[in-house]
């Protein structure tokens, strides 16, 4: 059974890249090369940042095609959230807004990668 547990973003510049994430995620990296930054997210899941230049086979997509999400309890905890992003220099795409799916903002990392923090609508239950 196919169980992904890492989510790799390519990235122009790895050490521009890790920093960014190091500020949003509170931590760093537990490995970095030139070429590659790997973050534990917890439960098991990872994020590796791998300089587009150096995939293999060569990378054709370009950021913006999907989204990093992250659920958090309550519409304050997206709007907390959102003013800490901004203060540490974030580019907000999609200020704090109300959707039919939660409550929710959008940023962006230096590749343009989107970052999606929501909380759920009243009535929408996780199912595992």
């Amino acid at each position: 059974m196919f169980k992904p547990s890492t989510l790799l973003q390519y990235v122009r510049d790895v050490a521009t890249s890790a920093t960014f994430y190091s500020g949003i995620l509170g931590k760093p990296p537990i490995e970095q090369s030139p070429g590659f930054a790997l973050f534990l997210l917890g439960g098991g899941a990872a994020l590796g940042l791998w300089q587009r230049d150096d995939v293999q086979p060569p990378v054709t997509a370009e950021a913006g095609a999907a989204e990093l999400a992250t659920v958090v309890a309550d519409a304050a905890t997206v709007k907390r959230m959102h003013d800490e992003w901004r203060a540490l220099g974030v580019q907000i795409t999609q200020a704090p807004v109300t959707l039919e799916f939660g409550h929710t903002f959008v940023g962006v990392d230096p590749d343009g990668h989107r970052l999606r923090v929501y909380s759920r609508a009243e009535g929408m239950v996780a199912r595992n």
